[in-house]
């Protein structure tokens, strides 16, 4: 038992500090002993999942050895003899999965002490120094053992109070994944609700003066999960940094990919058959007009409803053809009455609270939620706070957009906050549990409206994510498109010309115009873009045509 680097962990979370740490799948103890070398507070070697085996767990503890780093081992159940075992190993505590209530923890903290406090028995293995150090690691052991829970199912919550009182626990740990699978989504990291859940718990678990942490998912998300009061932060697993690296490294040189469940490579088109880049694209696509980019601020601006104000950033004013973008501002309470439109008109919801009535059917929508509204249909939207402002993107196909004011009472109905919409009227993407899918390395793809899901539509559009170092490739449309920047940097490549974009700056890229976006930044990057054709379709050409020497309108 390492009592100095378990002192320094617990100094540090006395004066509220984070400990970041390392969640350890692979066997080889070089992995560990990186950990130490660069000065991480705590590791985890995972014995739940995985294959680690006794011995590999032992070479783990080994390579940390007088160093200033806590080795936890997390074990498959809540169990006495494994608890014993990886204690007696050296293992400075345990990590213990599926923790519901306040008796099953203080089951874990009696398996993790010696008597009396407990019912640990005493052998001599390396706790002991084998056998040498009985009387020093009896003394010292019941004062210093680490017992971390894991909270990660639903029927926990309620206990958390309770499991807070619970002596000789003084970290928590969350487990997202599994919460959300009990909260019946199944797959995902934090489910509808799950992280608003696990924030309150946080909030509980901190006022009885206890800490809690959890693994991050990223850059961005560690420095998050600090401002949110977690201070047990793992940086990531083993084998999730190294692939994070690895696809990084792949998707430079055009050749990431996702990984399939049986283990074999998968194009990025999951499974379809990529058809090979055209080496120019075709000469009928020849583009007549250059690409625009347009910042807010730039824009132009009309008041199209007391307190609400439409900036539009593609349009007929910058030569945008059947297509037409921007941000609409809704002043605290602001209403924009009942209209309708000759054309199918996309509402997303950036921040803010929005109520949106089509024909009196009303929708609560949440940020990034995707409304879609066929021609001729009657809507009206609402800003549901007095204090702050709401802020949508519009996209409407048509360049030159108009509508027409309607004064006819709608039956109210409230629909549920998960409603998806009416089949064969409007269209609602729910953005916390949209399918989603690689349009690129590094990339995550939600597709919100086009003619597949709602036959008959004029354009297509959705969501895009780009993790550092995501990109598409190079590529051209038969129709216009509108790219909005929504959160983070992205580097717009127009045939060997460079665009900056960030904070919903919109990029025009007429037809034929051959290009594409890169995440060159450490940070994620979000976009919306919206086609002003029926179907998400890209024709992929020779990445030579995206630069200037290769620049296929020369």
């Amino acid at each position: 038992m390492n009592t100095s680097a378990i002192r320094r962990l617990r100094q540090k979370l006395a004066r509220d500090e984070s400990v970041f740490g390392l969640w350890v799948t692979l066997e080889s103890p070089s992995v560990t002993e990186m950990a130490v070398a660069l000065g991480l507070d705590w590791v985890v070697i995972d014995a739940e999942h995985g294959h680690l085996d006794w011995k590999e767990i032992c070479e783990h503890i080994r390579a940390a050895v007088r160093s200033d780093t806590v080795v936890l081992v997390r074990i498959a159940e809540l169990n006495a003899a494994l608890i014993k075992r990886a204690l007696d190993i050296g293992a400075d505590g345990i990590v213990i999965p599926w923790m519901e209530t306040a008796e099953q923890l203080k089951l874990a903290v009696s398996y993790a002490r010696y008597p009396t406090e407990g019912v640990r028995g005493i052998g001599a293995e390396r706790a002991t120094g084998w056998g040498q150090c009985f009387t020093e690691h009896a003394e010292e052991a019941n004062e210093h053992v680490l017992v971390v829970p894991i909270i990660e199912s639903v029927q926990a919550v309620r206990q958390v109070p309770m499991m807070c009182q619970v002596d000789g626990v003084e970290l928590m740990w969350f487990g997202p994944a599994d919460f959300s699978s009990t909260a019946g989504f199944r797959g995902q990291w934090e489910g509808p609700g799950v992280a608003e859940q696990i924030l309150r718990l946080k909030d509980i678990i901190r006022a009885a003066g206890k800490h809690c942490g959890l693994l991050a998912t990223g850059i961005d998300n560690i420095h998050e999960r600090q401002a949110q009061g977690f201070r047990g932060i793992g940086v990531g697993t083993d084998t999730g940094l190294l692939l994070r690296s690895l696809k990084g490294s792949l998707a430079a040189v055009g050749r990431d990919r996702p990984i399939r469940a049986a283990l074999t490579p998968d194009p990025l088109n999951s499974g379809k058959v990529t058809p090979a880049p055209l080496p120019r694209p075709p000469e009928t696509m020849r583009p007549d007009r250059s690409e625009v980019m347009t910042t807010v601020g730039q824009g132009a601006m009309k008041e199209i409803a007391p307190g609400v104000y439409f900036e539009c950033l593609v349009g007929n004013h910058n030569q945008a053809r059947h297509l037409t973008t921007g941000i609409v501002t809704f002043a605290p309470g602001a209403v924009l009455p009942y209209h309708l439109h000759t054309f199918t008109e996309s509402i997303t919801l950036l921040s803010g609270a929005m109520s949106l009535e089509i024909e009196g059917r009303g929708y609560s929508l949440k940020k990034l939620d995707n409304a879609v509204i066929r021609a001729g249909q009657a809507h009206a939207a609402r800003n549901l706070s007095i204090t702050d402002n709401a802020v949508l993107h519009i996209a409407m196909a048509v360049d030159v957009p108009s509508r027409t004011l309607v004064d006819k009472f709608f039956s109210k109905r409230s629909m549920p906050d998960d409603a998806t919409g009416i089949p064969g009227a409007e269209r609602i993407n729910r953005f916390a549990t949209a399918p989603r899918s690689a349009a690129g390395p590094n990339t995550e793809f939600i597709d919100c409206f086009n003619a597949d899901l709602m036959p008959g539509l004029e354009m297509s559009g959705g969501y895009g994510l780009f993790h550092p170092g995501g990109r598409l490739p190079a590529h051209v449309h038969d129709f216009d498109e509108s790219i909005c920047i929504i959160s983070g940097t992205a580097m717009c490549i127009v045939e060997g010309r460079r665009y900056s974009m960030s904070d919903c700056a919109t990029a025009l890229q007429p037809r034929g115009r051959v290009h594409y976006f890169i995440n060159e930044s450490n940070a994620t990057m979000e976009m919306l873009w919206v086609y002003a054709g029926p179907r998400p379709e890209r024709i992929m050409v020779d990445e030579s045509c995206a630069t200037v020497a290769g620049n296929p309108w020369r």
